[in-house]
């Protein structure tokens, strides 16, 4: 869309008109902004998109100089939506996953702009807030993607037009479109008690899920690709007789990671197993791929899937490890020490599990992460890369529906052989 207003006419608006044409806008606005163009669904969405602070620019522009102009370049398209609000007048930019952290050096000439500051908003979504000197409505909004085979890059083009004091107000005034809200996070169940034998308690992680879709490829969204498998595997789990199975989510919602580890928690999980499929920009990689829980990752791709898995936490501000008391620490690394040998032999069950099947692995299938999910200190869990969309070949497996029957059928070995030998082991010490 072009930057800049027409010139008006000569003859002065009626204020009830301009005032409803403004509101069509506004209400348009909330209606689109929130999905992705066709061309950006289609991309390997890799990690936290990034402002390119060189590439943008706010700026004052018109006839008079009355209406801005804003551009804001960033690595890549990602869900956003656009408003006003009032006392003190600001523009609110609401995105999801989007590092802020260069705005401060961004090219501003526009003098109607007090400043500009952003943080966190909610799980999931970081806002940028420009305050507003003068009264200014969104007279144009669009995000252009790039284009070309790889291209990734997008810009956010934000036009604003001067306005009456009353017509900014009525705009501001505007509720909230239903959708804005976010999405309730799945409900805990209620707390089951700890056995030492009957079924294995296994709590199934789909990996994202509501406005956070993970990593796209051809149409295909990580968080639909793990929410099927899942399914399926927890279908198998159930009729093998031996499991009891519960899922964090059972349907396209957002649950925070820290609810995913309460829910474990709450079900008295044997062990936490949580699914992806992701997208790595650095380099390639192919084949399914165990994570167990380091402070210090791997490799270079290990620390970019960190940053990807936990960017909710991020956003949210939450980060437990500054926050215990030295008593909460010392019970919890007591805990840990317990519980990593058993995380270690789940690891290696399952890589024997999968090899055994005959199905493709990373040529390091086993690494290590500090992944957020992976941090309750007294259950056993695991992160398993089933694949990654950024592989052609992966995703081709990942929507077979046999090789997904495959692959299934080897984590029921592996949970079968690593639930045998760690009930076994407890027996011994606890004698």
């Amino acid at each position: 869309m072009d930057m800049r207003r027409t010139p008006p006419d000569s003859r002065p608006e009626p204020q009830a008109q301009r005032r409803g044409r403004v509101q069509v806008v506004i209400a348009f606005l909330f209606a689109v902004l929130i999905a992705l163009p066709p061309a950006a669904r289609a991309q390997d969405l890799s990690a936290l998109a990034r402002l390119d602070a060189r590439a943008s620019a706010i700026t004052a522009v018109g006839e008079t100089g009355q209406d801005v102009a804003i551009a804001l370049a960033i690595s890549q398209p990602v869900p956003w939506r656009v408003r006003v609000l009032d006392k003190p007048p600001r523009l609110i930019l609401d995105v999801r996953e989007v590092d802020w952290s260069p705005i401060a050096q961004v090219a501003q000439s526009a003098p109607q702009i007090a400043g500009m500051r952003a943080g966190i908003f909610r799980p999931g979504w970081s806002r940028l807030v420009l305050e507003l000197k003068t009264p200014l409505l969104v007279q144009s909004a669009a995000m252009e993607t790039a284009q070309g085979q790889g291209a990734q890059g997008a810009v956010i083009r934000i036009g604003l037009m001067h306005a009456t004091p009353d017509d900014f107000a009525d705009a501001a005034a505007l509720p909230e479109p239903p959708d804005w809200s976010l999405p309730r996070a799945a409900a805990l169940p209620e707390p089951l008690p700890t056995r030492r034998d009957g079924p294995v308690v296994v709590v199934l992680d789909p990996g994202h899920g509501g406005i956070d879709p993970g990593a796209e490829r051809d149409g295909q969204k990580e968080a639909d690709l793990m929410l099927g498998f899942a399914r399926e595997l927890k279908e198998l789990l159930l009729r093998d007789g031996r499991f009891q199975v519960v899922m964090t989510r059972e349907e396209d919602v957002f649950v925070p990671l820290e609810t995913r580890i309460s829910i474990a928690r709450a079900a008295g999980a044997d062990v936490f197993l949580s699914l992806h499929a992701d997208a790595i920009a650095e380099g390639e990689a192919q084949g399914a791929t165990i994570y167990t829980l380091s402070d210090e990752a791997t490799d270079a791709a290990s620390a970019a899937l960190a940053e990807r898995h936990d960017r909710d936490d991020l956003l949210a501000g939450v980060d437990l490890r500054d926050q215990d008391d030295l008593v909460a620490s010392v019970l919890m690394d007591m805990a840990r020490t317990e519980t990593e040998p058993r995380i270690a032999r789940l690891a290696a069950a399952l890589e024997t599990a999968i090899k055994a099947a005959g199905l493709k692995m990373h040529r390091h299938p086993h690494q290590e992460a500090g992944f957020s999910v992976l941090k309750s200190p007294d259950i056993p869990s695991v992160l398993l890369e089933l694949g990654f969309l950024s592989s052609a070949r992966d995703l081709k497996r990942l929507e077979d529906k046999e090789w997904r029957a495959g692959m299934a059928e080897a984590l029921r070995q592996a949970l079968i052989a690593w639930s045998g030998e760690d009930r076994a082991l407890r027996a011994l010490r606890d004698k």
